[in-house]
């Protein structure tokens, strides 16, 4: 099993491991729960724009935030962290995630690359050329978004992404936890 192998299959499990390792050096206060809730829930609305134009193994997605990233639920998912990091409110918590993000993701994307370019072929390798892998562009190539899907409520909960938004509001009730436990 290679790295991209092993991080695409147990990033999720790992992430649940190190949730408690962030967790016991966390020392939120209400101000970076509150801040760093802002900025997950727009790392939320990212990865929620891009669930409902993702139809997963079934078409080479390029319209809507496609058209601008490779991968709009990736750079979704690293907003989140760094609100997960700042409502930690703590240097190690936030070194720990963003070192994890960095890594993990970077071995996911690749591999996802890999499948993509054996799926799809030349039609993903133009798409490659034309859109960035991780931080979105300013401009988007007229190819993408002509006569292409749009946003569908019905494709983002095909996709699950209410566990994202279920999962961080759940991050942040912890937060408020360790917050309370720390002040009593």
């Amino acid at each position: 099993m290679t790295a991209m192998d092993f991080f695409a299959r147990w990033r999720v499990r790992i992430g649940y491991l190190l949730a408690l390792v962030v967790l016991w050096f966390a020392r939120p206060n209400p101000g970076s729960i509150l801040i760093g809730g802002v900025i997950g829930v727009i790392g939320l609305a990212i990865r929620a724009y891009a669930a409902g134009y993702l139809h997963k193994q079934s078409v080479l997605t390029v319209a809507g935030p496609y058209a601008r990233t490779r991968n709009p639920l990736y750079f979704g998912s690293s907003i989140m962290t760094l609100g997960a990091a700042v409502a930690m409110h703590s240097w190690i918590s936030a070194g720990i995630l963003l070192i994890y993000f960095a890594v993990v993701y970077s071995f996911v994307m690749r591999r996802e690359e890999m499948e993509l370019r054996q799926q799809h072929g030349s039609a993903f390798d133009a798409y490659a050329q034309a859109v960035p892998l991780f931080f979105p562009g300013f401009s988007v190539s007229p190819s993408f978004t002509v006569g292409r899907a749009s946003f569908s409520w019905s494709q983002y909960k095909k996709n699950h992404e209410h566990q994202a938004a279920v999962g961080f509001l759940l991050l942040l009730l912890l937060l408020v936890i360790v917050w309370r436990m720390h002040t009593a």
